[in-house]
């Protein structure tokens, strides 16, 4: 049991001291003085006895409750983690491979490891960055878990009308910047960054290097999506219909025995995205199947982070009904004993 005072301690002195003084020392005169029968029909100069106990009795109980009695109750809180997530995400036309835990796009597996580690890593600050054609921020940090879910539901990747080949390096600038960012404002945060992407480079120019970025990076993982044998595309316009989408042709691989050109192929590029990891200071992990992602942040420093995610915290629970039923209970006996007086002042005058 502990005392949090409801009222800032000078003005709890200045109602209950003066009112605990009074009260104590009329009911002191009141027990010096003659009791009622020993008066006969005359009463107490003072009054009561009874009257000055229970009022005494009151303001003490008033001025317990003014203290706040409360007991400490440490709970997990989950409102506030010391960790920002950063996931960068390819939205380019070959993270639509079907190659995925069998047939599916990889976009699948992407959906499905961003909700994941959000629900790995409860209250956190979150964030994205999408690349494709470019990269942008799609949501900035926040601590709303169902903003990230929800992008991750909902997004599509590039227009193929739009795409202009895949660049790994596209999304350094606005990572950067966001870490950057990051790092001054709570610069005792934890900062994670998932990379993921099937890190494949189709647009000319050498991609540039994330090694800058690495003193800003306490963890994270580049996550590989596809297959080396690689997976068929289709075309993506909006409001078509996917089931009737046409799949990507590869004109390159036309001969002429055979002018048809072959379904375009995305193979995973598993060397560039080990370099990415390497640079950034985290490993590289292949998903191949919609698996719990808990692993990928079981490295967290547990003295910011608790295990799940969460850190302990004490808040105080005020215990005060126990001493508002006594204080009701005087009341009612002070209620009941001014009706008593006051029946006999008019059987009197009567």
């Amino acid at each position: 049991m502990t005392f949090q005072p409801l009222i800032p301690l000078w003005a709890w002195a200045v109602v209950f001291v003066p009112l605990l003084g009074l009260a104590g020392w009329q009911l002191v005169v009141a027990l010096r003085g003659p009791s009622r029968e020993a008066a006969g029909t005359q009463s107490a100069p003072v009054g009561p006895r009874g009257a000055w106990v229970r009022r005494t009795a009151l303001v003490a109980v008033l001025a317990v409750i003014g203290l706040g009695p409360s007991v400490p109750v440490t709970d997990r809180d989950t409102s506030v983690a010391n960790v920002d997530m950063f996931f960068v995400v390819d939205r380019t036309g070959s993270m639509a491979a079907e190659d995925f835990d069998g047939t599916q796009e990889r976009l699948v597996g992407v959906r499905h490891d961003v909700a994941g580690l959000t629900a790995d890593v409860p209250g956190a600050r979150y964030s994205i960055i999408s690349f494709d054609s470019q990269a942008s921020r799609q949501v900035p940090l926040t601590t709303d878990a169902r903003a990230v879910t929800s992008w991750a539901d909902t997004f599509r990747r590039e227009i193929t009308l739009y795409s202009k080949g895949s660049l790994t390096d596209r999304p350094l600038d606005a990572l950067r910047a966001a870490l950057e960012g990051a790092a001054t404002d709570r610069p005792a945060n934890v900062r994670l960054v998932f990379f993921l992407s099937d890190g494949e480079q189709t647009a000319d120019g050498e991609p540039r290097s994330f090694e800058d970025l690495a003193p800003f990076v306490d963890g994270g993982a580049v996550l590989g999506y596809g297959t080396p044998e690689g997976g068929r595309m289709k075309e993506y316009m909006p409001g078509e219909d996917p089931s009737t989408a046409e799949y990507l042709r590869d004109p390159s691989r036309a001969t002429l025995d055979d002018p048809d050109a072959p379904d375009a192929l995305s193979v995973i590029d598993e060397d560039n995205l080990r370099a990415i990891a390497t640079q950034l200071g985290v490993p590289y992990v292949h998903r191949e199947t919609t698996g719990p992602t808990a692993e990928l942040v079981a490295g967290v420093d547990p003295q910011q982070v608790a295990a799940d995610g969460r850190r302990l915290v004490t808040a105080y629970r005020p215990v005060v009904w126990p001493f508002a039923l006594v204080g009701a209970v005087l009341l009612g006996f002070e209620a009941w004993a001014a009706g008593r007086s006051a029946s006999r002042r008019v059987g009197v005058r009567a």
